[in-house]
């Protein structure tokens, strides 16, 4: 005799494949967006800055190399605590990275903003 399957979110009986988990796309796709919504939370919002961090940097250094005071890139909206790589160059530069931008922390809260290309 075969064990009847129930849908975890709507308790319905499954009907079709053994192996399907929810009786619809719809529980299925509720299921996920619940699942995935509060797990996921401080990504998104990490994210979502570092998504602004490079529009903003892609937006100011339009030559590939481009000076710029600190309270402009506050002033767009910038976070300096977030960032995808660092680099340290063997004179002791750091460079912060946000994807293929840069910038490196100057005298006088003056910062360069590079295009990073990787050799």
């Amino acid at each position: 005799m075969e064990e009847k399957r129930i849908c975890p979110v709507c308790k319905d009986p499954i009907v079709g494949r053994v192996d399907k988990r929810f009786c619809s796309d719809q529980c299925r796709n509720s299921f996920n967006n619940q699942r995935y919504s509060s797990d996921n939370i401080l990504v998104q919002k990490i994210n979502r800055q570092l998504k602004k961090n490079y529009s903003i940097l892609r937006q100011i250094n339009t030559t590939g190399k481009t000076k710029v005071k600190r309270s402009k890139l506050l002033q767009e909206g910038f976070d300096f605590n977030h960032c995808t790589g660092i680099y340290t160059t063997q004179k002791g530069s750091i460079y912060h990275l946000c994807y293929d931008q840069g910038y490196l922390a100057l005298a006088e809260d003056l910062y360069l903003l590079i295009h990073w290309k990787e050799d």
